[in-house]
């Protein structure tokens, strides 16, 4: 649900960007001269402005003016007004139009005095006589106490009610779009504290939040006033948060598509990312271009490398990465950037809900597999030839010695006692199974008349272990082991921990029936791997062979 919620957005998002970028241009820039001085005059249409200059360099406080002449191709219509929107306009100015005054932000050349005032992105609405078809002037009476090298300006002419209300729906947008993003991000961190092991998860609810600072701090200034003095600030913050956007990108398709030799790679892509990151950190907008372009690269590099080895998702998240491409052509950097990023956030959440589908079938595979072990634990409880066998020693130790009849059937039943207790669960205290151990020897000498000795070394009777596993080692050992000349099989479980990993090692001191073959792939072999693959996943290795004294089984647990 939350992916299709995700998705229509972006369409949204998509089909809304296209449409607000192609809105009909109504008028030309036919460039734009400065001079340093105060004269009203200058604000004339007629001024001869042949002796001013197309750049300036200033000390810092000091009133100019700029003169650009505008052609406007297309009179308003009737009831219609034009607007001029400055955006990204550092200073403080006073607007004309035609020698008209139509505007005001902040208070030129009183910045040191008054202080900051005003805003970098303004509607000015132009009187509706004053734009008609032809050249106009729009001339701007100027200081820049604050980053004096930033003379430079951007305008737009149209439509003066769309100046006002497209931003604000665009941001209104944007926001919804933040929120989208910024829910996923709770949601997947608390899917994350719920099993830690799950890094991609919590790179994907960071980038998710980062996404969605990102998008409020680039969509802030539509409604809080921002001074062009304080403009680094929030531009240093849209740098650093697509700087670790650009990080975890890369870092989550690692993680999802793995190769081996990608650490080094890695490194050398975070060097790389760096460099841009400081190299051009003045230029805000082209650092985050540059900054996400190469995150592009290098991820379309792991993505391709993920279908090569044929990963699931990997070629929809590489049919992902070529759409932001695309959208990188057709659209402007901010609209590409947020589309982009959108795009490759939802390819990264298309893969997480692969890998959850996958995690829900392997659980119920891993419930069929507990039922049929469980069956398996039951059946070794009861197999015919075990009660027939047992119960045929039954009969003969009751004629010949009834209280050793007796001790028999006390032992058996303690066995029955025992698997009832361990039969439903997944894993059982150390102790519980090697009682379980010692009471099936006791059976098994009363019915194969063999001394079975059973000896422990270093056990800790509060560790946990699968139900049955030493017990089906042991029963391999009593079948595949013959006793030897003093009619003796002996039996030893040594515990050890290793720091990275729990060892058991089972090992039975006779003589093999058959030394040619070996039992690697017998029915109790791959109970104990079910058993072992069942509590512990891959965290587990298992080893059974030959020795010279007879047979030996290690089990280790990793941590």
């Amino acid at each position: 649900m939350i992916f299709k919620n995700l998705r229509l957005i972006l369409l949204l998002f998509l089909a809304f960007s296209i449409t607000s970028c192609h809105h009909k241009k109504v008028y030309e820039d036919m460039g734009t001269l400065y001079k340093v001085g105060d004269q009203q005059e200058w604000a004339a249409i007629n001024f001869n402005d042949q002796n001013w200059e197309d750049r300036l360099d200033l000390k810092g406080g000091e009133v100019f003016w700029s003169r650009t002449k505008i052609m406007i191709k297309e009179s308003p219509q009737e009831f219609q007004c034009y607007g001029v929107y400055f955006f990204n306009a550092s200073g403080e100015y006073e607007v004309y139009w035609d020698g008209v005054p139509i505007g005001r932000n902040g208070n030129p050349g009183k910045e040191k005095a008054i202080g900051p005032t005003g805003s970098m992105w303004r509607v000015y609405k132009i009187p509706f006589e004053l734009t008609t078809e032809g050249e106009h002037l729009l001339a701007l009476r100027k200081s820049l106490y604050y980053y004096p090298n930033h003379i430079y300006f951007h305008t737009l002419i149209q439509d003066y009610e769309y100046l006002l209300e497209s931003p604000l729906l665009y941001t209104a947008f944007m926001h919804i779009t933040a929120g989208a993003f910024l829910i996923a991000a709770i949601y997947f961190f608390f899917l994350f504290l719920g099993n830690k092991k799950e890094k991609p998860t919590l790179i994907f609810s960071i980038s998710c939040f980062l996404f969605f600072a990102l998008i409020i701090m680039e969509f802030i200034r539509t409604y809080v006033p921002i001074h062009y003095s304080q403009h680094h600030i929030r531009m240093e913050i849209i740098a650093y948060l697509t700087f670790f956007i650009s990080i975890l990108i890369p870092l989550y398709f690692s993680l999802q598509f793995k190769y081996a030799g990608l650490k080094p790679i890695f490194i050398i892509y975070l060097v790389f990312l760096l460099y841009i990151f400081y190299r051009e950190h003045g230029s805000f907008d082209y650092t985050s271009k540059m900054m996400a372009i190469t995150s592009w690269c290098f991820s379309f590099g792991i993505v391709i490398w993920g279908v090569y080895n044929k990963y699931k998702g990997a070629i929809t998240i590489l049919i992902t990465m070529i759409i932001c491409a695309i959208i990188f052509k057709l659209t402007y950097f901010d609209t590409s950037l947020f589309a982009g990023f959108s795009a490759i956030l939802l390819g990264m959440f298309y893969i997480l809900s692969v890998k959850a589908k996958e995690q829900r079938l392997a659980y119920e595979n891993s419930l069929v597999q507990s039922t049929r072990l469980r069956l398996e634990l039951l059946k070794k409880n009861i197999q015919p030839h075990f009660l027939m066998n047992s119960l045929t020693s039954l009969i003969d130790w009751v004629e010949e010695s009834p209280k050793k009849g007796v001790f028999f059937i006390e032992a058996l039943a303690r066995e029955f006692d025992l698997f009832n207790q361990i039969e439903s669960k997944t894993i059982i205290p150390v102790g519980l199974e090697l009682e379980l151990c010692r009471t099936h020897l006791e059976i098994m000498k009363y019915r194969k008349e063999i001394n079975y000795v059973w000896e422990e070394e270093g056990i800790n009777e509060k560790e946990q272990i699968p139900p049955a596993t030493i017990h089906t080692l042991l029963e391999n050992g009593i079948t595949h082991c013959a006793p030897l000349s003093d009619n003796t099989i002996k039996f030893k479980l040594v515990f050890e921990e290793k720091g990275s990993h729990k060892s058991y090692t089972f090992l039975t001191f006779g003589k093999l029936r058959n030394t040619s073959k070996e039992t690697k792939g017998g029915t109790g072999l791959k109970y104990v791997k079910a058993r072992l693959e069942e509590s512990y996943g891959s965290n587990w290795s298992f080893s059974s062979r030959s020795t010279s004294d007879g047979w030996e089984n290690i089990i280790n647990i990793y941590n």
